[in-house]
């Protein structure tokens, strides 16, 4: 197996990891990241990395990307569509051995279902720009996909989680906040269900498109509670959402209510998640080493 990246990120790092410990120890592993810092900071991993900040050509990554088995793309598009598709189309073309393709996309391109339960049947309706640039870009890359004959996964992924990305680290850094919406909730997948999935479908070649959430979906004021009893600190008091002070797209983000299912991966690959609820997850990262 011989991957490329386009975005060398929190999921791809996992993603990575799990197929070298998972899938297979040997395979060559290279990507994206947008400067040469982040290169740096990356130097003791087994990865070949290459700078990519999506408004040029990267200058280096043509020949691992032309020998690539497995393309994984995890660059959120900008307003010129597709960045590696853009800009790197004749490197994709010229990947002969290419067998499968990976887009990581959102579960909101979905849009607000009034906290419904939906699964990949439900139609897209997506209510930001950002959502509305993903669900052209999925269809960019089946239309490339068809072209070339691979399989291509489109994986919808609820918001990421881990260590390093938690509500413990907001607690500490004092950002914690729990702001409560009637009947919100919100769907996340943790970043190792994230690596172990995908390295599970980059080994059988699964195609089609497919939700990524945990089984829970759960108000956001919950997993800051649950944290803080774990951590043993004060529970930060509640904020009505109506009367916090965010961003307008950190308030676009409770215009957006549905419970998400991931029935559908989970049957194609024959699992179930390492962490199907935020209580699972936020244990096994309280239990890590500080």
């Amino acid at each position: 197996m011989n991957l490329f990246f386009f975005g060398m990120g929190y999921s791809s790092i996992a993603t990575a990891r799990a197929v070298h410990e998972t899938i297979d120890r040997d395979a060559l592993i290279a990507g994206t990241t947008r400067s040469e810092e982040n290169i740096e900071r990356l130097a003791d991993s087994p990865y070949r990395l290459h700078v990519f900040d999506g408004t040029a050509q990267g200058a280096t990554l043509g020949q691992d990307l032309r020998q690539a088995t497995h393309l994984v793309l995890s660059i959120p598009p900008n307003d010129a569509g597709d960045p590696a598709l853009n800009l790197h189309r004749a490197d994709l073309d010229a990947a002969a051995n290419l067998q499968w393709i990976c887009y990581y996309s959102t579960v909101g391109v979905y849009g607000d279902f009034g906290g419904e339960w939906i699964d990949e049947t439900a139609t897209t309706r997506p209510i930001n720009r950002r959502s509305k640039q993903r669900v052209e870009i999925e269809q960019h890359w089946r239309d490339y996909a068809a072209s070339r004959g691979i399989p291509l996964m489109v994986l919808r992924l609820a918001g990421i989680y881990g260590p390093g990305r938690s509500s413990f680290d907001k607690l500490r850094e004092g950002t914690a906040r729990r702001i409560i919406k009637a009947n919100q909730v919100f769907n996340r997948i943790h970043v190792e269900d994230i690596g172990r999935v995908t390295a599970l479908a980059a080994a059988a070649n699964l195609s089609g498109t497919f939700n990524l959430s945990d089984d829970e979906p759960a108000p956001p004021q919950d997993l800051v509670e649950y944290a803080a009893h774990k951590m043993g600190v004060a529970v930060p008091p509640g904020i009505p959402f109506e009367a916090a002070q965010m961003t307008e797209m950190a308030r676009s983000f409770y215009s957006d209510n549905k419970r998400v299912s991931s029935q559908a991966i989970k049957r194609a690959l024959g699992i179930e998640l390492l962490y199907p609820n935020y209580r699972a997850g936020l244990d096994a990262i309280f239990e890590l080493p500080a």
